[in-house]
Order: structure tokens, then sequence, then C-alpha cells
């Protein structure tokens, strides 16, 4: 049996792979609020809670949002600050009494994606989540490419590309810099720029639904596409990958897709883009998967 866990910044869930990497158990807790140590507990209970309903022990891998320092082994880079260094992985192998697996969330998502996902016909893959923030990975031959840094795939933290009067001025972003490809691209980024044309408040599918209607919507939306299309071509210049996975809430706006594969071919260096852009096929799920999966990609190497 392989436990997967999403560590995320409102919830905390659970799923169990069985043989054939059938889901057979998933459940659910909210994330406690800037709190380590009720989130240890939190994670040591759904794991607690899994093996007495299915009668059986397993592995255990989670994604967190940030990555494990290769130089100290604490969390860094993480947007839930309590988690900013700790010993995570320790902590938790004490309390779990067995080896744990750590790796950031766009990593299992991507993983997850092109092990038995949408990427699983292609070679070269890059994953993108466009949610809450904006994140990375990057798997080759179905296993994730990792550096010295442990940042790969982190193009969230990569200045807009091309950028043009409509841009300015740069946000500043939680990581202290101005213009990161995150403060444009993110669900409540899409949100903020509408708001600021309309003061209105509203979720992003409810602006989606007001595109040929509402001139504010349009405008909001066609901005956000050719900033999609700017920062995805950097990463087919530098890596032409055959392809790329969207995941997060912005991912499932369909318009998306055809859309942007237009706008890139202005900023791709080719006279033809064949890299594919798609749609996650496991949605939601695909981090939580991609985290029980790292124990079949250490299997593997």
């Amino acid at each position: 049996m392989r436990f997967g866990i999403d560590l995320g910044g409102t919830k905390i869930e659970i799923i169990a792979l069985a043989e054939g990497n059938k889901e057979v158990y998933r459940k659910r807790l909210p994330t406690p609020k800037n709190a380590y140590h009720q989130t240890l507990d939190t994670i040591t209970t759904l794991v607690q809670q899994a093996e007495s309903a299915l009668t059986t022990t397993g592995t255990v891998g989670i994604g967190i949002p940030g990555t494990l320092s290769p130089d100290h082994g604490r969390v860094k880079n993480a947007n839930s600050v309590c988690l900013i260094g700790q010993d995570l992985q320790h902590d938790l192998e004490a309390r779990l009494s067995r080896e744990v697996r750590i790796a950031n969330d766009a990593d299992c998502f991507t993983l997850s994606e092109a092990s038995d996902g949408a990427g699983a016909d292609y070679h070269t893959v890059f994953g993108v989540i466009l949610g809450t923030g904006v994140g990375g990975g990057i798997s080759v031959n179905k296993t994730l490419l990792t550096g010295p840094n442990a940042i790969t795939g982190e193009w969230g933290h990569n200045p807009l590309p091309w950028v043009s009067k409509q841009d300015l001025p740069l946000p500043e972003c939680y990581c202290g810099k101005h213009g990161c490809i995150e403060t444009f691209l993110s669900g409540p980024r899409f949100n903020q720029h509408y708001f600021s044309l309309t003061g209105q408040n509203l979720p992003p599918a409810d602006i989606i639904a007001m595109l040929g209607k509402d001139d504010n919507a349009d405008r909001a939306f066609t901005a956000y596409i050719d900033r999609l299309g700017r920062a995805l071509a950097t990463v087919i210049n530098i890596l032409d990958p055959e392809a790329i996975v969207l995941g997060g809430g912005m991912s499932n706006i369909e318009k998306i897709y055809p859309q942007v594969q237009k706008i890139w071919s202005s900023y791709v260096f080719s006279d033809k883009v064949n890299t594919k852009l798609l749609k996650a096929l496991h949605g939601d799920s695909s981090g939580v998967r991609g985290a029980a999966w790292l124990w079949h990609e250490s299997s593997t190497n």
C-alpha cells in the first residue's frame, strides 16, 4: 500500500493506492493555521486512520508547498511560512516510525501526470500549477528531474518576460522580488486584475462566464492569456518539452488552451511550436497521487 499526502494551505489530504494504482481510500482534514506541531499531529492522525481502516501499513509520500534544502534538510521556499526552517522529514519519521518521502507539491503533480496522466505518452513533461501560487516541475521518462538546489521547475519566481506597459508597475511578490510570474498568473492575481478594473471581487469562474458580455472581463482574460503565453514560451525556449500539463484552479478554464497556443507562437524561437498544451487528467487529485508515486519512482531508480 502506498499513502500519498497533500499538505495544502487549507486542507491536508491522504489517499491510498493499492496494486495497479487503484485508489482504495481518501480523507481530508483542515490544515491548522500557522501551527507546525498541530500540522504534524494532523498528518499523523490521517495515516493512523487510513491504516486502521485498511488494516495494513504502507509507505508515505508527502507533497508540500516548498521543498527540503539539500544543504540542511529543512523546509525552504514554503508559502506556508510555519514550515520554513522546520525539520519536517525527521519529525514525521519519528512520529510515524518509518522513512518518509517528501517533495514539492508541483513536482508531485508533475510526477502523477507524467506517470499515468495527461503526459503519460510523452518523454519530457513540464507540469504547471496555476492556483493560489504558481509552480512547476519537470519529468523526463517518468522520473522527476532534480538539481543541486532542489528548485527544478520553479518558473513562478522568474520575472515575467517581454514586459509591456500594461504589466507596469510590477507587483511585489512574497519572495521579496517584483514582477515574478506568480504575481501575474495565480488565481488571486487574476481576481485582483478584474477588481482593479471594476471594483467587483468575483471568483475566476464568474469572470470567465462573462466573456463576450463584459469588456472588463475580456480585458482581464486577454491580459492573462498573453502573460501565460509569454511565460510558457520561455520554458519552451529553454527546456523544449514534448508536453506542458496545466493544473490548479485556473487550468479548468477551457478557453486557455487554444488561445495560449496562438500567443506563444509569437515568442518561441521556432518557426512552429510542436509542444502540446494539455489539461491535467487527474485534476485536483494529481498532487496527492503524485505524493504516493514518490515511492514507486524511488523503487525504479
